[in-house]
């Protein structure tokens, strides 16, 4: 089956359920009407709304359809099982989000470097530090480290953008799947002047460390991002299975 209708068919109806088309607790139009909308096979829509069950934006119901379950949150929240990049989450979250460039350079990866990012020594690489911004707030310092050979041309301007629009719509490269640790480590002088904490109310930040790869299976990203401990949520949708 054609994975571009697929993931057309899911991505349609994720935007309607996100902007309010079908409302929560809704049940979306039956599957015959679907097939009939999108031009589809059973089979196919049957696949994008699988992914909208895992997701955690529908629930289907033997004998009744699929009835909305969405409810967008008060702040970002990103999901565990996906790729999304924040402009992408506070999109989804009907937010309001913008991104400020702190530091944008290259260098080479050292022994020390090695051991945290996995890139190799004498790697070059795009090195940015980038702060996050959700309703005027500072909400995340990113520290970045993109792989020069397999990120070209990449710049100061399209890190206060979107990177990952860049690399899917400009590159044409396709991300694939990502590595993540989750961590809670004690805040440092950067975190506090950035993210406007005072050390006598958090002294730990939620740190989320990931390693990210292209489907070459090459490694382009390493970024260690770490969250003001107030507003960190990530988002999952566990299965119970039978």
């Amino acid at each position: 089956m054609p994975k571009s209708i697929y993931e057309d068919i899911y991505k349609d109806l994720k935007q309607k359920i996100e902007n309010d088309v079908f409302t929560y607790q809704e049940l979306l139009p039956s599957e015959n009407t679907l097939i009939q909308t999108y031009h589809c096979s059973r089979n196919t829509l049957r696949r994008a709304v699988s992914r909208l069950v895992t997701d955690g934006y529908v629930q289907t119901m033997q004998g009744k359809g699929v009835r909305n379950i969405y409810q967008p949150v008060d702040q970002t929240a990103f999901t565990i099982g996906e790729i999304e990049s924040f402009r992408e989450s506070a999109v989804r979250n009907g937010n309001h989000a913008f991104t400020k460039v702190l530091l944008f350079t290259e260098i080479a990866i050292n022994e020390k470097q090695t051991r945290y990012t996995g890139f190799l020594p004498g790697t070059e690489v795009y090195y940015i530090q980038r702060l996050h911004y959700l309703n005027d707030i500072p909400l995340i310092l990113n520290h970045n480290y993109f792989l020069k050979e397999v990120v070209p041309g990449l710049t100061k301007e399209i890190a206060e953008k979107s990177i990952y629009e860049y690399l899917e719509q400009t590159l044409h490269m396709t991300i694939v799947n990502s590595k993540r640790i989750m961590t809670v480590e004690k805040m440092n002088q950067i975190d506090e002047t950035y993210l406007n904490m005072n050390a006598d109310d958090y002294n730990c930040m939620a740190v989320v460390s990931s390693q990210t790869y292209n489907s070459n299976g090459v490694m382009f990203e390493y970024t260690q991002s770490r969250h003001r401990p107030d507003y960190f949520r990530f988002y999952d949708n566990a299965v119970r299975k039978g």
